[in-house]
Parts: C-alpha cells; structure tokens; sequence
C-alpha cells in the first residue's frame, strides 16, 4: 500500500496560526505517534487528516486533492478517526455495527460479518447489550470493530487509552497490533508514547504549530517545519 502523502498542511484561527505548512505521511503497517502539550492541535490536525475539518491549505500529491475541501473529500475515503470517547448509536452493540455496513451486502452477509467483528474484539458475549452502557475499554474495541469492518487503510486514534485500567489498555494495544500486521497504518495522538511501542513506531511531536521527530531518550530533539 502506498504512503499516504499530506503537503502544506496549514490551519490559522482568529486568534493564532495553530498548523504551519506541515507535511506528513502515514505507512501501511506502521503506527506514528503525536504527542503535544494540550491546546497545541494534537486533535485538530487528527480530525483534518481524517478530512472531518478543512484546513485552510493542504495538498495531496498522490491523491489530485487541489483544494482543501476536495482533499477533506477523499481523506474520508481512507481514513477513519476515532475519538477518546467513541460516540455509540443508540441500540445493541450488535447494530452499532451493523450500521457500519452497506445494505447492499445483504442481512445475512452483514450478519456474518458482524459476528466476525465481534469475535475479534472480544465482545460477542455484549452483541446484545445497550452500546450505551459499556465501559471505556468497550466503547474503544467497539468502535475499532466498526473501523475493521469499514475496511479503512488508515485509523487515526485520539488519546484511546484514556481513564481505561491496565487490562483494558492491554487488550486495546493487542487489537492494535493485529490491526498493524493486516497492514492498516496507525496515527494515535497520546499523552503516554511509551505505552505504544510497535515495531518501526515514528513519535512526532507537535509544538507551536511545527512537528518535530522526538530524538531518543537523553538527545535533543531536532526541530523540523516537516516530518515526513
């Protein structure tokens, strides 16, 4: 799978320019980490590469994306972008994700493809639970069910271990690393990089609008108008 390629990634708001000509690229099978002191866009730039907010400039060289709102067009394609607190449909866990699921595969396909998900998850014995009542840790597996059944190369994750215990945390960084040997390429926004260790991880860190590529433990980090 070819890198997702972002250029002159750029957001001002009335009161500071919050991103400054960034570019990123994301890699299928790999996990990049953002960290950040809180307020500096962590949030933000995760929800315009998910192309859920235009920034006011952004090219994707790879993609045709010439404007800001066609590139936000075909990101959506692509990308899905998960939320520290998972917004649940009202309802079964089971028809949360049905719901993910064109109806033009059919009940019994869906069916079938439902139950794979909840399999994987680890949350068949909740298929019939109100998705409104589940812990932290639920909601998040829950809603990587539904991002594994939408089939998108690119899951963007914003502080997912967030208030969840240690075994939740646990099972949620399992699922995650199955999902990186299938080939989806991860973006996870935390305060704890450490938790998040997989193989060939990048850290990037975003501060007064730039990424840097944070150094190793001891070094300085070397600042860059681009991470790519």
């Amino acid at each position: 799978m070819s890198p997702l390629r972002l250029r002159q990634l750029d957001l001002s708001l009335p009161e500071r320019h919050l991103l400054q000509d960034l570019s990123l690229d994301l890699h299928g099978g790999l996990c990049t980490l953002l960290t950040g002191a809180n307020g500096a866009g962590k949030s933000t730039l995760l929800r315009i590469v998910a192309g859920l907010t235009p920034a006011n400039r952004l090219a994707l060289p790879d993609l045709g994306g010439s404007t800001p709102r066609g590139a936000a067009r075909r990101l959506r394609g692509l990308v899905t972008y998960i939320h520290q607190h998972p917004f649940m449909f009202r309802g079964p866990v089971r028809d949360n994700l049905l719901l993910a699921l064109p109806w033009s595969l059919g009940y019994r396909a869906r069916a079938r493809r439902v139950d794979e998900a909840l399999e994987w998850a680890e949350l068949t014995h909740l298929r019939r639970n109100d998705a409104g009542g589940l812990s932290g840790g639920e909601r998040q597996r829950l809603s990587l069910a539904r991002a594994w059944l939408r089939g998108s190369p690119y899951l963007l994750l914003d502080e997912p271990t967030s208030n969840l215990d240690t075994a939740s945390r646990e099972r949620l960084r399992a699922l995650l690393q199955v999902l990186l040997e299938k080939g989806h390429g991860l973006m996870i926004a935390t305060h704890d990089p450490t938790h998040f260790r997989f193989a060939g991880c990048a850290h990037l860190h975003l501060a007064d609008g730039r990424l840097r590529l944070a150094a190793p433990a001891g070094k300085d980090d070397e600042t860059q108008g681009a991470c790519a």
